[in-house]
């Protein structure tokens, strides 16, 4: 599962220069523009990601902005396979948390990319891969962040169950603990 706003793509109702996309989207009778820059190499890392896996999109945002942006990135559905959105997510402590139970999936077999690891730490630390946030720099420093994890990710494939590798990688739980 990956999250989308901050991990693959950045947007703002605010101009961006150089952004890839711009879409109009209406939410609660307002109408808006977005504009959207893609995260260097996402394209290439769902590519990869959809060879070996059943790719599904968990968003905190809401569906009539999710779904255009995913409409535009993946129009024939071809490498996301499943999307899920804020009504999915339980609302703690100010902060919408992605539920993977939802999905009806075996945990074992489930990580989550997620630039915020609040999102995912209330009941699945274990199937947690911490990123970097993206906010639209093109630096090189952030532009690899995408193709660092693949390796990992990839490995994941041929594992019983994902949560021991995930914890032993990004060992989130200590770093919890010592919060």
């Amino acid at each position: 599962m990956l999250d989308l706003d901050e991990t693959l793509v950045h947007a703002s109702l605010e101009f961006m220069e150089q952004s890839h996309l711009q879409f109009d989207v209406t939410f609660k009778e307002q109408d808006y523009h977005v504009w959207v820059k893609i995260r260097p190499h996402c394209l290439e890392f769902l590519e990869r990601l959809a060879e070996k896996f059943e790719i599904i999109v968990f968003t905190a945002s809401q569906s009539i902005y999710a779904d255009k942006l995913l409409n535009l990135i993946d129009p024939d559905s071809r490498l996301i396979k499943h999307r899920v959105f804020r009504n999915s997510c339980l609302f703690v402590n100010e902060n919408y948390v992605k539920d993977l139970t939802v999905l009806n999936r075996d945990l074992s077999k489930i990580a989550i990319v997620d630039n915020s690891p609040q999102a995912f730490g209330y009941q699945v630390l274990s199937n947690g891969i911490p990123i970097k946030s993206w906010f639209g720099d093109t630096s090189d420093r952030q532009e690899v962040c995408l193709l660092k994890l693949l390796p990992f990710i990839e490995s994941l494939a041929a594992a019983d169950d994902v949560r021991p590798h995930i914890v032993n990688r990004f060992k989130l739980h200590e770093r919890v603990s010592a919060l």
